[in-house]
């Protein structure tokens, strides 16, 4: 079923939602489920499932030499998503990138997901390796979330890449995209990015979510200023509970976003990690509990990996 579908469905109750990082090559996924599990119980209608762009190795051909080599960490998205829909009957989402794949591997992917049953589909620029400082997209791949977004509505459409396929059963994608309440990092401004945000919508995005924030006025403001320039489909907040004192730096490093001050001085209280995560609980809670008495559609958790803190959060809500 489609996301849109499922909160239809609803009828305006608050659904919860999570998603979940491939395994590392080498690695069970019976971890992945150990995961899952204590989450259930909360009745996702729908869990995505992220992907990792490939990454440079350096392999030692001794006498100091290094061989530099591409490779996925964390491959099987899609077999994952396949996994979670047969073991717990739920709907997965795939993440599908630009970076690091071409336009013939994105038709792969979702050709695979449309023999599969997948009905929903994330469509994400993707950030840049780990050793480039920009992003650069591959040779014969989308460049912008916008061109991979065309990509998927012409293919739902019966459009492939090269119109020598005669299409009679096609595919009927929703499409989710990311938004940024505090902006994308590379955004030179709020309004330019809610513009990029309306021109992936107008191409065929279905339903938006977003990044982690930790002020729901800035989400609230997102979502109206989104409105006012026409963008009227349902907007998910993401969000992503502090676990560990770093956050406090790594969080606004990378995501580029701001921490209440109430936060951060509970957080610097702590004695400890275990504490942290106690604060970052309570937190969540109550930050929830406001989005949810707002009526957002549904409420999106970034697991990363690790599902205590989750659970002992849709505890107190769900």
């Amino acid at each position: 079923m489609k996301v849109t579908d499922h909160i239809k469905k609803a009828s305006g109750k608050t659904l919860f939602s999570f998603e979940v990082i491939p395994p590392k090559k080498g690695n069970n996924i019976q971890d992945l489920y150990r995961n899952i599990d204590p989450l259930m119980e909360f009745n996702p209608p729908f869990i995505d499932v992220t992907t990792s762009r490939e990454e440079y190795v350096y392999l030692d051909r001794g006498n100091d030499l290094l061989d530099k080599k591409i490779t996925r960490m964390r491959p099987g998205t899609v077999g994952i998503c396949a996994s979670i829909m047969h073991k717990y009957k739920v709907d997965t989402i795939p993440h599908l990138l630009c970076g690091g794949f071409t336009k013939e591997e994105t038709e792969y992917v979702l050709v695979d997901c449309h023999y599969l049953g997948i009905d929903n589909v994330m469509a994400l620029r993707g950030d840049s390796m780990k050793d480039e400082p920009y992003f650069k997209p591959s040779k014969g791949g989308n460049a912008f979330a916008k061109e991979l977004i065309d990509q998927i509505s012409n293919l739902n459409k019966g459009k492939y890449l090269h119109n020598n396929v005669s299409a009679e059963h096609h595919s009927d994608f929703c499409i989710g995209v990311s938004g940024y309440p505090e902006k994308h990092m590379e955004a030179p401004s709020l309004v330019s990015d809610l513009r990029r945000l309306k021109e992936k919508v107008d191409a065929g995005a279905d339903y938006v979510v977003t990044q982690m924030f930790f002020d729901n006025k800035k989400y609230f403001d997102f979502v109206k200023a989104a409105k006012e320039i026409g963008i009227n489909v349902p907007i998910i907040p993401g969000i992503k509970p502090i676990a560990v004192k770093r956050h406090l730096q790594i969080l606004p490093q990378v995501f580029k976003i701001d921490l209440p001050q109430d936060l951060i001085d509970a957080v610097e209280g702590c004695k400890d990690n275990k504490a942290v995560r106690q604060v970052g609980i309570e937190f969540a809670i109550q930050q929830s509990k406001e989005l949810k008495d707002s009526g957002v559609p549904v409420l999106h958790y970034y697991s990363m990996g690790k599902s205590d803190n989750i659970q002992a959060i849709a505890s107190g809500l769900f």
